[in-house]
């Protein structure tokens, strides 16, 4: 019995034997790599790691510490301001980690030519963006972790796990997160192209982050905004995410006090899949990865 032997066709006159280049890992994976290098690099940035897990956690401990013993209501129902106040923040938190971070940090990224030195190496685009979901998906959750610890132990607001329907609270929990990341990420892609520089790129994001804000029922109840307010704020996620987050966090009495008297999860869901929607279309055709004056 004689041993298999390999061949491999020579090149050129010289005789030399051609050899393949070895294949790069599944796009997947190369995402999964790219996750871990965005985060050590998201971790080193100290300045975006304070702002981005501390602006939502001392908002709520100011907000809920000068409002401490009165409750949000109309008619003689109110809830604990804290406990109202948390399902906000923790969209606020998903908007923050998703789109402020992303529209930002790509635009810098373009700026200084990082982009352009990703481009020309053997990284799939495909891998590119599966590690900045990563990025977004690990962040946010440190960041909602931390806001549901303060709540929790500084102002006593009931965990969802611990209300009745617990299971469906987690549940409805897990697809507002996750569709409002998804939504907040593609839309960051999309943006990112607007800003003229990496330098510009912190004053125009940062405006439009406050402004939904403070139209989405995120400061303020959301009942209390004149009805224009809350029909602007309609057509954008925070509002439904902060809805949808409320339904997680609050009573199921408190419906009651939402403009259409009940928590609408289909509209939440359809909402943020058509944001999920538009941001990937408009992402695909407008990102660029270069700056506009190199090409």
């Amino acid at each position: 019995m004689t041993a298999p032997t390999t061949s491999a066709a020579p090149t050129g006159g010289s005789g030399r034997v051609a050899r393949s280049s070895p294949a790069l890992p599944g796009p997947l994976r190369l995402g999964l790599a790219r996750s871990a290098a965005e985060l050590r690099a998201f971790f080193r940035e100290r300045d975006a790691v304070i702002f981005i897990f501390t602006y939502p956690v001392i908002m709520l401990a100011i907000f809920a510490s000068v409002f401490d013993g009165q409750d949000q209501g109309t008619d003689g129902y109110g809830v604990p301001f804290a406990q109202y106040f948390l399902p906000g923040m923790v969209a606020t938190g998903v908007m923050l980690t998703s789109f402020q971070s992303l529209a930002i940090s790509i635009a810098v990224e373009r700026d200084d030519g990082t982009l352009k030195r990703l481009r020309s190496t053997p990284l799939p685009a495909t891998a590119y963006f599966y590690g900045k979901v990563g990025l977004v998906l690990a962040t946010a959750l440190v960041q909602t972790a931390l806001l549901l610890a303060l709540a929790a132990i500084a102002f006593d607001v009931p965990m969802p796990w611990t209300m009745p329907d617990g299971a469906g609270r987690v549940a409805t929990f897990a697809w507002v997160f996750v569709l409002g990341c998804a939504a907040g990420a593609v839309c960051g892609v999309a943006f990112s192209s607007i800003p003229r520089s990496g330098r510009s790129a912190t004053a125009v994001v940062t405006p439009v982050v406050l402004v939904l804000q403070f139209i989405s029922g995120v400061f303020f109840a959301f009942f209390a905004l004149p009805s224009w307010m809350q029909s602007v704020a309609s057509v954008f996620p925070l509002r439904w995410m902060a809805q949808g987050m409320r339904s997680v966090f609050l009573p199921e009495q408190a419906a009651a006090l939402e403009p259409s008297g009940s928590w609408q999860h289909g509209a939440t869901a359809a909402v943020l899949v058509a944001w999920l929607v538009v941001g990937l279309v408009v992402g695909a055709r407008t990102f660029r990865w270069r700056r506009r004056d190199d090409g």
